[in-house]
């Protein structure tokens, strides 16, 4: 590759800015927001390719994807540009950019009126291409204090700095989560926290295989520096400034899509294991997991049918029922269905060559087809060989589309488990429909995820057209959050993976995909015993998907009676699960509507605490509830940092008070979950929940958790029938004040939907001893207000 040096001003215009580089190259920069401008580099002044799929600030780039030079769904602000010497100035109100020789980019924010220093590319050496290829790089100065997150589901510490990272879609079965590189996703984006400065993110809007180094390389003739570089494609990026880290992650949520509203069923607890599907009677395993479940009074209300179910010996058959071990599916599903556990069936995107449709799918050339031949791509797949689906042509898509309707929608499952799509085509050259415009594969890889759940999603939507659907994903790239949910894949038991999962996980929820989880137990490796799994599941409860799923290398069946002496304390972290629905479907839905993550570092919202950005295994769910699992084994104490809110937390369990800023060093034995709220916070509960339906039969407590002195805090509930799309809903406003003398409730609703329900319990901790009023007259923990019937 070439370095890039000498440019001149060729082209403005309201919302561009283009230069010629080296005299012939273009780079153009587009001011789209205030705080967002976008960078582009064109060799020879042409697009390797000219679409995008991640991008979708308007929410109509799928399935054909958006051309690249498209501005649509931003607001294209204007600009001023000067010239400050030799070197170009673009500035908006809130963020600068100066463009210097040789090619070097700085960038300033505007705080109190004065512009100050945020970022630059490495002034040695900014940008390079190749020279008979399409390689790329971008490399930025890095400096000694700042803080890199980001990157999605990676290993290891949440801060990325000194280390290397590979965006290389992998089946990673059984990873070391603290330090296999690469894993399933590709999510190319950072956030970087500044000294003084607030923060800013880059998102490199590119699907090919990519390496981002966040400071392990060195290099004598140059300063400091961090990198991007692909061997392939466009160096397309976004940057974007804010005061703080939370705005960018909201941000970038926004640029790509959005998040979708499941329905609330999916937050409950959801089965799986692999050896049910995979035994001779697996119809009789299945249904011995519902009497089990009966049995055992253990709430559930999806499960994850594994790909045994299409199996013919040991090899999976996609859209196939295996009706030797399954000879009834209609009416299993039926079973399920009855018992208000939903199934959600695995289905994978490629065809083994001994498949029974594999030679009609390849005569209508809906596979990817060879870089050489016009045959189908040929890859290892499950054990065998076979030849994946393309998913840009839109005859694939409909066959697709009517297979999982036919197969799954029509039998009676609700929902699809989109699985093993890495798409681990090698022949980096291997051709793609493209939607008419013919594609090498080495440029899309992660792009075929993302539209096999899309079109997942258009089956299951015209299907059921007024419901929510819901679908999980393994593999995907930023985008996919709009269609479906996912988990850090395929994990290894141990307690090194429960606690480096919490940070996997965090991660992704700082990159834009929030509603996530991991293999409760681990997938991969031996059982859990009784103490690894009890404390897996307590910590499980706390996101967004919930799922006890195994393999096990020895053939075993991890479940929450797997092991009878920790039974009881799995049962009830479970039913607790079931407790906190109102407050996760809150988050939920403020995930979907707010852009608000669900899953959040401590220092997301306490920016401020230094304290917070310590390596720990404790994280907020929403912004109200701080979890500290227990992730050591033999553990008899937990140390716990309670974040500088200026207002305290309050025990969940003990009702006892605590100072913000403080440290916490709590007993704990096996049946202890750390938990803290927020002081000021009113936490929605059920009151006795066994179905994640809405159900005003469940009733509702609204727990109190007031701030010492005096106060004004706001929290709100939301409320669906949880499974309607744009259906009727109420919002329930919860302001809580007080003083040194007394404490106030005030309860407002808005909304199409009638309030739930007539009465509410209140409760306050015990540490709390201010009585407390509700429209004027006093209420004591524990009782029961009334609404004067639904609101």
């Amino acid at each position: 590759m070439k370095t890039l040096k000498h440019w001149s001003l060729e082209h403005q215009d309201n919302s561009t800015v283009r230069l010629k580089v080296d005299g012939k190259h273009l780079l153009c920069i587009n001011v789209l927001e205030h705080d967002l401008f976008r960078v582009r580099l064109l060799k020879d002044g042409t697009w390797r390719l000219g679409r995008s799929w991640t991008v979708n600030p308007d929410g109509n780039t799928l399935p054909r994807g958006r051309e690249r030079d498209s501005l649509d769904g931003f607001t294209n602000p204007g600009y001023t540009l000067a010239w400050a010497g030799e070197a170009l100035q673009l500035s908006t109100e809130t963020l600068r950019l100066t463009i210097a020789q040789p090619l070097h980019l700085t960038w300033e924010a505007k705080l109190n009126d004065t512009w100050q220093y945020l970022a630059e590319d490495r002034p040695t050496g900014a940008y390079m291409l190749g020279v008979r290829t399409h390689a790329h790089s971008h490399f930025l100065r890095r400096l000694p204090n700042e803080r890199v997150y980001g990157l999605g589901e990676k290993a290891g510490k949440l801060e990325r700095s000194q280390r290397r990272f590979e965006m290389r879609s992998l089946d990673a079965m059984g990873y070391d989560a603290e330090n296999t590189d690469p894993l399933y996703k590709h999510l190319p984006f950072t956030i970087t926290q500044t000294e003084s400065t607030g923060s800013f993110s880059i998102f490199y809007d590119t699907l090919n295989t990519c390496v981002l180094d966040i400071g392990r390389e060195l290099d004598n003739y140059h300063p400091h520096y961090r990198y991007f570089s692909a061997q392939d494609g466009d160096l397309d990026y976004y940057f974007r400034w804010a005061p703080k880290m939370l705005e960018l992650v909201k941000s970038q949520l926004t640029l790509t899509g959005g998040m979708a509203l499941p329905p609330r069923w999916s937050l409950g607890y959801s089965g799986s294991t692999m050896a049910y599907t995979d035994a001779p009677d697996a119809q009789d395993q299945l249904l011995g997991f519902l009497n089990k479940l009966d049995k055992e009074a253990i709430p559930c209300d999806s499960f994850h049918l594994s790909s045994g179910y299409t199996s013919i010996d040991d090899k999976r058959y996609v859209f196939t029922w295996n009706t030797d071990k399954i000879p009834e599916p209609t009416a299993l599903t039926g079973a399920f269905n009855s018992a208000g556990v939903r199934f959600i069936a695995n289905i994978k995107p490629c065809l083994l060559k001994n498949h029974p449709f594999y030679a009609d799918v390849a005569a209508r050339e809906l596979f990817i087809k060879d870089s050489e031949t016009d045959s189908p791509e040929i890859s290892s797949f499950w054990d065998d060989e076979g030849s994946h689906l393309d998913f840009t042509n839109p005859e694939t898509i409909s066959w697709w589309k009517q297979n999982v309707t036919q197969t799954l929608l029509e039998k009676g499952i609700a929902s699809t488990w989109n699985d093993n799509n890495e798409y681990e085509v090698w022949d980096h050259g291997a051709r793609c429909c493209g939607f008419g415009e013919e594609i090498d594969i080495g440029l899309i890889r992660p792009l075929h995820s993302l539209l096999m759940v899309h079109a997942s999603w258009e089956a299951q939507v015209q299907h059921a057209p007024e419901t929510r659907p819901y679908l999980v994903t393994r593999s995907g790239c930023a985008g996919h959050q709009r269609y479906a949910q996912t988990w850090s894949g395929d994990n290894r038991t141990s307690w090194d993976t429960l606690r480096w999962n919490i940070r996997m996980g965090l991660g992704m929820s700082l990159s834009g995909i929030y509603n996530i989880g991991h293999d409760v137990g681990g997938f991969a490796g031996p059982q859990p015993g009784p103490e690894l799994l009890l404390r897996w599941v307590q910590n499980g409860i706390f996101h967004p998907r919930f799922s006890i799923h195994s393999w096990n290398n020895d053939s075993s069946v991890t479940e929450p009676w797997t092991h009878p002496a920790v039974t009881d304390d799995i049962r009830a972290a479970i039913q607790f699960r079931y407790r906190l629905l109102p407050y996760l479907y809150t988050c939920l839905w403020q995930a979907a509507n707010d852009n608000e993550p669900m899953l959040r570092p401590t220092f997301l919202d306490h920016e401020h605490d230094v304290t917070t950005y310590a390596d720990t295994d404790d994280f907020l769910l929403g912004r109200d509830l701080l979890v500290a699992s227990v992730v050591e084994e033999g553990a008899t104490t937990r140390a716990v940092y309670l974040p500088d809110n200026g207002a305290g937390w309050w025990d969940f369990w003990s009702g006892q008070f605590h100072t913000a800023g403080s440290w916490v060093e709590k007993t704990v034995t096996l049946q202890d979950i750390p938990l803290f709220v927020r002081a000021g916070a009113v936490l929605p509960l059920t009151a006795n929940a066994n179905k994640a339906t809405a159900d005003a039969q469940q009733g509702r407590t609204l727990a109190l958790f007031p701030t010492p002195g005096t106060f004004t805090s706001t929290s709100m509930l939301f409320d669906d029938d949880g499974v309607t799309k744009d259906g009727p809903h109420c919002i329930t406003h919860l302001e809580l004040t007080g003083t040194d003398e007394a404490l106030e409730l005030t309860i407002t609703h808005e909304g199409e939907m009638s309030f739930p329900f007539s009465q509410l319990e209140v409760i306050l901790p015990v540490g709390e001893s201010r009585p407390l009023h509700y429209h004027d007259q006093r209420i004591a923990s524990g009782e029961f207000i009334s609404l004067g019937g639904s609101q």
